[in-house]
């Protein structure tokens, strides 16, 4: 348990739009709030710890938090150098920590020292990982001249407004020691206790598998509301190669070797981000050792699998790819309506386009899910996302996120820690894998998840993926008095193709008020938004009048096509896409992350080439370090055969 009164002794580091301000700090010199100049919005887990630090899953992580904060066109944060100034306290502005669930982000800063981060606001995940780590967060800036005097800080000043059981597990300093007291019987999680009342579609399924009683395998309570905090039953729960060693390190450490894990034939794990590593990483980083650093993740992962038998999607045998992403394998094998799945990676609502209620987790979540079958939520609020009109010709979902991204309401953090709930005639012209886009891309919305209830689209969807026939429960749908937080209309008639700007997904412009000419020099067609059935078959319709006509991509432009999964590639294969592709000079490349995680080709190689991209952000350094446009599919191909960025 941590005192009741905290002390923090050491420096605080403002992390600032200016990097000659975070170069002072850094240099020894300690500022005043008042003298910092604009506080840096928006700081994704990229920016803390950018995807390559995240193949060190130990303490050496404590050397790199910040690496690639980018201040202004500069980077001024060096490895080690947060760690040797001594900081204890980290401030930053709105929406810190945002983008990837990677727990890594929080977990090096504790390594540098940090113990307290403030901030603005925070994105759900970031803040949910850092309570499970033991790192205190606040949006309180006034604690600052208090920490400054030596005051001695209330720890109820860090649980006030949580809810119960997140409150508890901020007193207890994580996840791992509440856990371990919750298993011993030492704490009982309250339940909330709500006469029946009107719920929305996600309230119904965290209602329906609360855990009530976890030792007599007790769930489902008759109503909850946003606020609650719980523990709730899962019915699948994965993890990828980026967070498995390190869960199954946090695991051993808390518990010990022979800790048994519950279920785990409802356990995945798979072998996605990083299979093309190596044709990508640059000649840097190859001389720092980190594809060595990398290598270690995978056997880590499989001695984990064989060790607990847990079923791996790996790599394919003769090293061509892997089986596939995790989130599309999800959905086309998995999932399933009603259910409630949670994953390592911020893109696991992927699968709520099914009607189930999937969510990221962290490291430390998913570590103790593995052993108890559950995990805390929060009982979030729900946006609704209502879809009038019908869609266009030639506009996607991915051209509706980034319209949606682009609002004020959800670009100033107004959804986050929300479910995105999408309803409405808008919805008929979208099948199931158009709708997993929408929901996938709740992450960059910042909200907990994305959610469609399940409807007959649903059932063919299954159907034709898996063969099988499922039955749609009358439970699953909203009632017709929920309470939504807000409602935001979207007249899909009304929608173009839309863009968004290198540094953010919350960039959005309308691609026919672009107004420039912007040439390419990479387009990539992939990832779990890019690569599915029917962004191929997007795709497949611009190319193909090229292909006809014997045209070709332009030189100097590298067009690449990654397919989400192996299923995906095969039926690209059947219906002729691949061959089209690849007849106008794209390079087909084996299933998996690829260029998304920065791990693949696709990525930039230096910061004055221009991509166009299929996948669902473009942070600072996400996909190498030249800048990023987000487009659709069929812009992204239309793009490719015009050597600059154009509709289809």
């Amino acid at each position: 348990m941590l005192s009741d009164l905290l002390r923090f002794a050491g420096r605080i580091l403002f992390l600032t739009e200016d990097p000659a301000q975070i170069l002072r700090q850094l240099a020894g010199e300690d500022l005043e709030p008042g003298d910092t100049g604009p506080l840096r919005d928006q700081i994704s887990t990229d920016e803390i710890t950018p995807a390559f630090i995240c193949y060190h899953f130990d303490e050496k992580l404590g050397d790199f938090p910040y690496l690639g904060l980018k201040c202004g066109e500069a980077f001024p944060v060096k490895e080690g150098s947060v760690r040797a100034g001594g900081f204890v306290i980290s401030v930053a502005g709105k929406r810190r920590g945002k983008g990837s669930s990677r727990e890594a982000s929080p977990y090096a800063e504790i390594c540098a020292g940090i113990r307290l981060v403030i901030a603005d606001s925070f994105e759900r995940i970031y803040r949910q990982n850092a309570q499970n780590l033991g790192l205190l967060t606040s949006t309180d800036f006034g604690l600052i001249p208090r920490i400054r005097r030596g005051e001695a800080i209330p720890l109820a000043e860090f649980t006030a407004g949580l809810d119960s059981v997140t409150a508890e597990i901020v007193r207890r300093g994580g996840l791992f020691p509440y856990n371990a007291a919750r298993l011993k019987g030492e704490v009982v999680p309250p339940l909330p206790a709500h006469a029946p009342r009107p719920m929305t579609y996600a309230e119904k399924l965290l209602a329906r598998h609360a855990v009530v009683d976890a030792t007599a395998g007790q769930v489902g309570l008759p109503a909850v509301k946003p606020g609650d905090g719980l523990f709730v039953q899962a019915h699948w729960r994965f993890s990828h190669e980026y967070v498995t060693p390190m869960a199954a390190r946090f695991l051993e450490q808390a518990l010990g070797a022979e800790a048994v894990l519950r279920d785990p034939e409802h356990i995945l794990a798979f072998r996605d981000h990083l299979t093309f590593l190596h044709r990508s990483m640059n000649a840097e980083h190859r001389n720092l050792g980190l594809l060595t650093v990398a290598e270690r993740l995978k056997p880590a992962q499989e001695a984990f699998c064989a060790k607990h038998g847990i079923r791996l999607h790996g790599e394919l045998p003769d090293g061509s790819g892997s089986e596939g992403i995790c989130h599309a394998i999800m959905a086309e094998r998995h999932a399933c309506p009603g259910q409630v799945v949670v994953g390592t990676d911020s893109h696991t609502p992927h699968a709520g386009a099914l009607g189930c209620l999937a969510f990221g987790v962290g490291t430390t979540d998913i570590a103790c899910a593995w052993v108890t079958g559950d995990v805390r939520v929060t009982v979030p609020p729900t946006l609704r996302v209502r879809l009038e009109g019908r869609m266009r010709a030639g506009v996607s979902a991915k051209d509706l996120v980034l319209h949606l991204l682009a609002q004020p309401l959800i670009r100033e953090g107004g959804a986050i820690g929300h479910v995105i709930e999408y309803q409405g005639e808008g919805l008929r012209d979208l099948d199931t894998d158009e709708r997993a886009t929408l929901t996938n891309m709740a992450a960059e919305i910042g909200g907990f998840t994305g959610l469609i209830a399940p409807d007959g689209e649903t059932v063919r969807f299954v159907k034709e993926r898996r063969g099988v026939e499922i039955l749609l429960e009358p439970w699953m749908q909203g009632d017709v008095d929920a309470e939504y937080a807000h409602t935001l209309e979207v007249d899909c008639g009304a929608l173009g193709p839309m863009l968004a700007r290198p540094g953010d997904p919350g960039n959005g412009v309308a691609l026919a008020d672009l107004g420039e000419a912007v040439p390419i020099h990479i387009a990539y067609l992939g990832s779990c938004t890019g690569g599915k059935r029917e962004d191929l078959r997007r795709a497949f319709e611009v190319v193909q009048p090229a292909m006809d006509e014997g045209r070709r991509i332009p030189d100097g432009v590298q067009f690449f096509v990654q397919c989400g999964s192996e299923d995906v590639r095969r039926h690209a294969a059947e219906q002729g896409w691949i061959a089209a592709f690849e007849a106008v000079g794209a390079v087909v490349l084996g299933s998996s992350c690829g260029a998304c995680i920065n791990a693949g080709p696709g990525v930039s190689t230096r910061p004055d080439q221009v991509t166009i991209s299929a996948i669902n952000r473009n942070f600072p350094g996400r996909s190498g370090p030249g800048q990023v446009w987000l487009a659709s599919p069929a812009t992204v191909a239309a793009s490719a055969l015009a050597g600059r960025i154009v509709g289809a």
